[in-house]
C-alpha cells in the first residue's frame, strides 16, 4: 500500500471551501497535454529561429525581446483566477521560443559552424557565448536542479493539477523556462553535433520517450519525476522536428522555411487551444455534484 501525499498548503486552498474544491490553475496531464506540448515547442524552435535568424535580429535582441513576451505571458497567466488553455499555451509557446534564442546565445557564436554564407555577424549586439551544447546544456542542468531543490525545500507540491498559489506557479514556470532552453541545447547538440541528424535525434528522443511511457506502470517509479523528465525530453523532439522541417535537404532537412513552418504549426496550435477551451467550458457547466471530491492523492501521480 503506498503512503498517501501529505498534504500541503495548497492541498488546505483546494478544501478551504464548502464545495471542496477551487479553481485550477493548470491542466490535467492527459495525452492531449503532451501533444500540444510537442506542437508547442516545434513551434517555438521554428520561431525561435525565423526571429534571429531568418529576419537577421540576432541571438541577443530576439532574446531580449522574446523574454519581454515571455513575461508578459506569464504575468496574464498569473493574474488569472483560473486554468484558462489560451492563457497557459501561450506562456509555453513564450519559453518554448525565448528558450530556443537563449539555448543558442549561450553555445553559440559568429563561426562559421554556425552563419552560412560567408556571414560575420548576425543581428545587432553580441553573437554568442560560444560555450558549446555540452557545456551549455551541463550549466542549464544545474540550474534547473537547483530550482527543483528549492521548490523542495519550500514544501510545494510537485503534482501540477494542485499548483494554485502564487509561489507555487513561480517556482512551475521557472521550470518551464530553464527545462525548455535545456531541451534545445540537447535537441540542437542531437541533430548538430551528434552525427544522428534531424531525423536520427528525433527518432532517438521518441524512443526514451516511449521508455518513460512505459516506466508509468512501475509502481516504484514516481510519475512526478517521469512528468518532469518527459517535459525536459518533448523539447529536444520539438527542436529536432523543427529542424528537421526548417533546415536544407543537403542538411538532412526538408527545406520548407522557417516561415511557411512556423504559420502551420502556428494554426495547429491555436486549433489544439481552441479544441481546449471549449472542452473546459463545458466541464465548467456541469453540475458540482458531477466533480470529483478531493481525497488524500498518491505521491506519484504528476
Amino acid at each position: 500500500m503506498e503512503t498517501p501525499e501529505v498534504l500541503t498548503d495548497l492541498d488546505a486552498a483546494r478544501t478551504s471551501s464548502t464545495t471542496g474544491s477551487v479553481r485550477k490553475k493548470l491542466p490535467e496531464v492527459t495525452p492531449a497535454f503532451w501533444v500540444m506540448k510537442i506542437a508547442a515547442t516545434t513551434l517555438g524552435e521554428t520561431a525561435g529561429d525565423l526571429f534571429a535568424q531568418t529576419l537577421k535580429l540576432g541571438y541577443f535582441l530576439t532574446t531580449i525581446v522574446l523574454f519581454l513576451v515571455f513575461v508578459v505571458t506569464l504575468v496574464v497567466q498569473l493574474r488569472s483566477s483560473r486554468y484558462h488553455p489560451f492563457f497557459y499555451w501561450t506562456v509555453i509557446l513564450s519559453t518554448s521560443m525565448a528558450g530556443t534564442t537563449m539555448s543558442d546565445f549561450m553555445n553559440r557564436d559568429a563561426g562559421a559552424a554556425y552563419l552560412s554564407n560567408g556571414a560575420t555577424r548576425l543581428g545587432w549586439g553580441p553573437q554568442g557565448l560560444g560555450l558549446g551544447y555540452p557545456a551549455g546544456a551541463a550549466i542549464l542542468l544545474s540550474v534547473l536542479l537547483a530550482i527543483f531543490l528549492a521548490w523542495k525545500v519550500s514544501g510545494m507540491t510537485f503534482q501540477i493539477r494542485d499548483i494554485v498559489t502564487f509561489r507555487g506557479e513561480a517556482l512551475f514556470w521557472s521550470a518551464i523556462l530553464v527545462s525548455n532552453t535545456l531541451g534545445t541545447s540537447m535537441g540542437d547538440f542531437l541533430s548538430d553535433s551528434s552525427g544522428l541528424g534531424y531525423a536520427g535525434g528525433a527518432l532517438l528522443v521518441t524512443g526514451a520517450l516511449a521508455v518513460l511511457g512505459a516506466l508509468m506502470r512501475v509502481r516504484a517509479v514516481p510519475n512526478v519525476l517521469l512528468f518532469w523528465i518527459a517535459f525536459v525530453l518533448t523539447r529536444p523532439l520539438g527542436a529536432t522536428a523543427g529542424d528537421f522541417l526548417t533546415k536544407p535537404v543537403a542538411k538532412g532537412g526538408l527545406d520548407l522555411g522557417t516561415a511557411g513552418s512556423s504559420a502551420v504549426l502556428l494554426a495547429v496550435l491555436f486549433g489544439l487551444m481552441a479544441h481546449a477551451q471549449v472542452r473546459e467550458r463545458r466541464a465548467a457547466v456541469r453540475p458540482a455534484g458531477a466533480e470529483r471530491a478531493p481525497v488524500t492523492r498518491r505521491a506519484n501521480r504528476p
